[in-house]
């Protein structure tokens, strides 16, 4: 071929364009490009999100802005709108995240209250764990053992450990995503999840023994068997306030999300203070003089409830400062009760008796006493050993029972508890930790 026929035979190839990619090109081509979700064209995200659960939808819609917009969509609220059976109307006044937010609670709510439940154990520590904490699906156990460790609950894995200081032992701890801040000894301790770990440096004459611990980024604060806090600034290391709540020792802690603090204490009292004024706000009274053993606060109705060391639970509403209810939900002392944080419908408290209670915030009834079953439902393995689950059972209601007569490997004491979508954790001064999962009678 001539040079001028090789030109001409270039000219006429660049006015065809490109030829196009072959099979093993196009295949090459999706090998290298990988594939994600927000890869997907919306209508098809859209009728995924469709099988989803109310409260599956609400956490999606947190994701991004993509997946934010297509939770509020025309069609995914109308899908919405007739699994639901609810007026278009109902449905245009508010966010669908806020209304499927409602829904989910509200599901959440008689989870806990009437459907049926099973309990998952497993050996979490070597020697006892007494308190947990649970946070964005993650669990923190520890107190009693010589560790701390993050649980995943979908996998019932340890994902990470932390150690305790020599000649320390663990009181008191709290978590956000990055850190624990732990109360060991007279001194406080971060544990960054890098696995770097550092100690406050010690303050003579400014923090005696403490009892309780809460942490609110950026502070920490700190309850003292002298009846004062101590509230420290975890960038700074430093005791910032020291706040006279009592004159009693301080039994437990609960901070409001504008940093009010909540104190109750051996006395019976319970006192709220605002660091920014170092005031004393007010003192809420109860009828108990042997102790308030636990506190939590609802940001959602500024409800404020208490457990008390003769088996009382209390709700003030903070807004008037007024004691709504009181009543003997038990015949020993209350260690620990939680809500859910949207939640405004019910409260989970445990305590010595081991009965885990249901019981209604607005007026305090108990509306579902359970224990966890002898029946053996299941064993299998998790990346920790092995899980036992087991039937769970309601006792009762309306009707007198001698909780003698439950054996005590169905109600060990519950030392502490915290409360998640349809589930609930406790600990009972073993080296067990339970997770009971709770069901729907009506799904969504």
């Amino acid at each position: 071929m001539s040079k001028q026929q090789q030109s001409f035979a270039a000219t006429a190839a660049a006015k065809r364009g490109p030829s196009p990619p072959s099979s093993d090109q196009i295949k090459k081509k999706r090998r290298e490009t990988p594939t994600t979700i927000l890869s997907l064209d919306p209508d098809i995200v859209t009728t995924i999100f469709a099988f989803l659960d109310m409260f599956d939808l609400v956490r999606c819609s947190l994701v991004c802005k993509l997946w934010n917009a297509i939770v509020e969509s025309r069609s995914l609220r109308e899908f919405c709108e007739r699994k639901m059976h609810k007026s278009f109307a109902e449905f245009t006044k508010k966010p669908l995240r806020v209304i499927l937010g409602e829904v989910a609670m509200e599901q959440h709510s008689l989870a806990l209250q009437c459907g049926g439940f099973y309990v998952d154990q497993w050996k979490a520590h070597s020697t006892t764990v007494a308190q947990c904490r649970m946070k964005m699906g993650m669990l923190v156990t520890g107190v009693g053992h010589k560790v701390i460790r993050l649980w995943s609950l979908d996998s019932y894995k340890c994902i990470e450990e932390y150690s305790m200081p020599d000649m320390f032992s663990l009181v008191d701890f709290d978590f956000d995503e990055s850190k624990i801040v732990g109360l060991i000894g007279s001194h406080l301790c971060i544990w960054r999840r890098n696995g770097k770990r550092s100690i406050f440096p010690s303050l003579e004459g400014k923090f005696v023994k403490g009892s309780c611990m809460r942490y609110f980024d950026p502070e920490a604060v700190v309850g003292c068997d002298d009846g004062a806090v101590r509230v420290f600034d975890m960038y700074s290391r430093k005791c910032s306030q020291i706040i006279r709540m009592h004159y009693a020792p301080i039994t437990c802690l609960c901070l409001s999300e504008d940093q009010l603090i909540m104190s109750g204490s051996t006395s019976g009292s319970i006192t709220m203070s605002d660091p920014s004024s170092v005031q004393q706000v007010a003192t809420l009274r109860s009828s108990d003089a042997r102790g308030i053993r636990t506190l939590c606060f609802n940001p959602s109705s500024q409800l404020l409830f208490a457990g008390s060391a003769v088996g009382y639970a209390y709700c003030w509403d903070l807004r008037t400062r007024k004691l709504l209810w009181s009543n003997r939900v038990s015949p020993n002392v209350i260690y620990s009760l939680q809500h859910m944080h949207s939640d405004t419908s019910t409260l989970a408290v445990g305590g010595i008796d081991g009965i885990l209670r249901l019981l209604n915030q607005n007026d305090g009834s108990v509306v579902s006493s359970c224990v966890m079953g002898d029946k053996l439902l299941s064993t299998f393995q998790s990346p920790s050993g092995s899980i036992q689950r087991r039937k769970g059972s309601r006792l009762p209601e309306n009707i007198y029972i001698n909780i003698d007569l439950i054996p005590k490997t169905a109600r060990p004491s519950i030392t502490c508890l915290a409360v998640g979508m349809k589930k609930i954790v406790t600990t009972h001064n073993t080296n067990d930790i339970r997770l009971w999962k709770f069901k729907s009678k009506i799904s969504l």
